[in-house]
């Protein structure tokens, strides 16, 4: 991003090397440049004092351009959380579910909200705020579901954009008058398309190359949609090469409304399909009850599946199966839908996908393998919040680890440390519910960060080299 200054940042930095293993690298550096990229990694510079002759003398810059950045003890970098499916305009429910099941939850608390969105200085506030929290749980990147409303959809690429905040940006497509309320969907399956041309517009016009904001298509879910208006987007998604973002299988009473209103196709999946919606570039959220034939179908088109634990339980609809989406070579992330979920943090979702793994193994039998083989390890819940979530927006390569060429994306997590009487060691900084004894190994402090942290460990969050959230 131009006018920042370049800058050395040095301490512990932990990443997915794989699925199964995390990379620490101490007493590291890392340079980033005046656009935000990583320029070099220095593995063996112990101290700010070793950085004239280590790097700026290799990199040719000069010190007085150069900020410095020291990790204090305990502290450590960890790529910027990426979430793959969130609707802002839903952040003021968040926890706000009740006892229902998907399709009345929409009807009762959804669309009256996010027809009111309308409202540009209602949509001001929501979206800020949900831009802003999830910023301060280390979220550098979302794909975000806007509303129907043109304007208010530019609202929130304008304020991702102003904030800082890497997003995909999507209004929300739906014109099925025997489905969607009268109140709120598109009138006809061309204004849906026209309106959805108008925010890519405005994006392009804000952010020209899309660098940090981009349009995203998003028929809402197959039955919001007329087969027009989803034949429409995927011709737009061909002639643009833009991503796609959707529902898929997320409970059975959707799916059985899906094959009532499109016999003609033989799953949910294949109705994408049917209609070309089903692209190497195509977010598929939830995937709880998908089948086999639509698993090889989603692999075969290289569509991805945005995993969303949180929702899946408090909605009642079921356990996704990440190891066998992976098992069948299919590419998977983690989203914390809001607001069916209750929680604006990647983090949870990361805590909620262990746990809800072992729901998943609990439903197999102990004498079969796939009992252990289900449960998901700290260091896969954290792959999928980081570089697996990279891969389904589409930013593999760019962000999710700390390689040279890869954009800042970071944020800084401290952990609390517990003095000889067991209390906080700094009684003037909130180090939240993780306490660490000084004992712990490395891999331990992970294990307590992702089961007991939260927003207060988030010191610092940089997206492509700005700092957009700074706390004590």
């Amino acid at each position: 991003m131009p006018g920042l200054r370049k800058q050395i940042f040095l301490g512990t930095f932990i990443s997915s090397k794989s699925r199964q293993e995390l990379q620490y690298l101490h007493d590291a550096a890392v340079c980033v440049d005046s656009h935000g990229k990583i320029v070099k990694v220095d593995v063996d510079c112990t101290s700010a004092e070793l950085i004239d002759d280590r790097l700026l003398n290799k990199l040719g810059w000069e010190k007085s351009e150069v900020d410095v950045h020291v990790a204090k003890p305990g502290q450590f970098f960890f790529p910027g959380f990426i979430d793959s499916h969130v609707h802002a305009p839903q952040y003021p429910n968040v926890g706000i579910f009740g006892k229902t099941t998907l399709l009345d939850w929409l009807e009762k608390y959804t669309f009256p909200l996010e027809s009111s969105l309308k409202d540009l200085a209602k949509a001001r506030r929501v979206y800020t705020a949900c831009i802003r929290r999830t910023l301060a749980n280390g979220t550098t990147t979302a794909a975000y579901y806007a509303t129907i409303d043109v304007d208010a959809t530019n609202l929130l690429a304008d304020l991702c954009l102003s904030l800082g905040q890497r997003a995909l940006v999507g209004r929300v497509c739906m014109d099925n008058q025997d489905i969607c309320l009268d109140y709120y969907r598109d009138e006809s399956a061309e204004a849906s398309l026209e309106k959805t041309l108008q925010t890519i517009q405005h994006v392009r016009d804000i952010d020209p190359s899309f660098e940090l904001v981009s349009p995203i298509l998003t028929p809402r879910f197959a039955p919001s949609c007329t087969s027009e208006s989803m034949r429409g987007l995927a011709k737009i998604q061909r002639d643009m090469d833009l991503p796609v973002q959707t529902h898929i299988s997320e409970n059975k009473g959707e799916i059985a409304l899906v094959a009532k209103m499109y016999p003609e196709s033989s799953s949910y999946a294949a109705v994408y399909d049917d209609h070309g919606l089903l692209t190497p570039r195509t977010i598929l959220a939830h995937a709880v009850h998908i089948s086999e034939d639509e698993a090889r179908l989603i692999a075969k088109r290289k569509s991805k599946v945005a995993h969303c634990p949180c929702s899946n339980s408090v909605l009642t609809s079921g356990a996704a199966r990440v190891r066998w989406m992976w098992d069948r070579d299919i590419t998977v992330g983690l989203g914390t839908d809001m607001g069916a979920g209750y929680s604006p943090s990647i983090l949870e979702a990361a805590r909620q996908t262990a746990l809800v793994s072992r729901h998943v193994a609990m439903g197999i039998d102990e004498a079969d393998p796939e009992h252990e083989r289900s449960k998901l390890t700290i260091e896969e819940a954290l792959y999928l919040g980081t570089r697996g979530g990279a891969a389904v927006v589409g930013l593999e390569g760019r962000v999710g680890g700390f390689e040279e060429g890869m954009e800042w994306d970071v944020q800084l997590i401290g952990l609390g440390d517990v003095n000889e009487e067991g209390f906080p060691a700094d009684i003037d900084v909130d180090g939240g519910n993780v306490d660490m004894f000084g004992w712990e190994s490395w891999e331990e402090r992970i294990a307590k960060w992702v089961y007991n942290g939260d927003d207060r460990n988030t010191k610092k969050v940089w997206v492509k080299g700005r700092l957009v959230h700074s706390r004590r």
